[in-house]
């Protein structure tokens, strides 16, 4: 008899083990978002993009350039990685699998988060417009972190690392730019200003 036994015996174990490394416990549901891809090179590209903006924007003084959802994604995932405010330990980012989504005027943010043995989903909605000084200004209008508080300091973390990717991917040239209008529609984030 312990031969009949044995293999559900193991399997039923198997099952429970692997439920314990990581309990999915909810948050924003994405199913209906496309996944976004990340990729160096189009974080890569979204510097060179804007640094030819700003080559031709030197003889009109105007430079526009336009953003993508995977250019965004790519730099955001980047930064995560990166930022060590944003660590939860030397595994794992805050937040990991980022998906940023440009529509309706707003930036979406989505990933996931882990606490412990859950896992779940999270969402932040974040408002983009333009200060008086022509700089980006960044306010968070929604975090959702699914059935966890959301975080102590999260907003202000994510607000400095949206302004952090921001520099980075403009560089040197960030200082050089007057923004004048910032407009988020359709999977991109279209910028314009002017070279100071």
């Amino acid at each position: 008899m312990k031969p009949k036994y044995a293999l559900p015996i193991f399997l039923v174990t198997l099952i429970l083990t692997s439920l314990a490394c990581t309990i999915f416990v909810g948050g924003p549901d994405t199913s209906d978002l496309a996944p976004i891809p990340v990729s160096v090179s189009e974080a890569d590209g979204l510097r060179e993009q804007i640094k030819k903006a700003f080559e031709d924007g030197v003889t009109t003084g105007i430079v526009t350039f336009t953003i993508s959802e995977p250019q965004i994604t790519s730099v955001l995932a980047q930064r995560l990685q990166s930022d060590p405010s944003l660590q939860q330990d030397e595994k794992k980012p805050l937040i990991f699998d980022p998906q940023v989504y440009l529509r309706d005027g707003q930036m979406k943010i989505y990933g996931k988060t882990q606490q412990g043995i859950f896992t779940a989903n999270i969402g932040i909605l974040i408002n983009v417009g333009v200060d008086e000084n022509g700089k980006p200004k960044i306010e968070i209008a929604s975090a959702d972190f699914g059935p966890f508080p959301v975080p102590e300091g999260i907003k202000e973390a994510i607000t400095r690392m949206i302004e952090e990717a921001y520099t980075g991917s403009l560089g040197p040239v960030a200082t050089g730019l007057r923004i004048e209008s910032i407009a988020i529609a359709d999977g991109l984030m279209t910028i314009s200003g002017r070279v100071r």
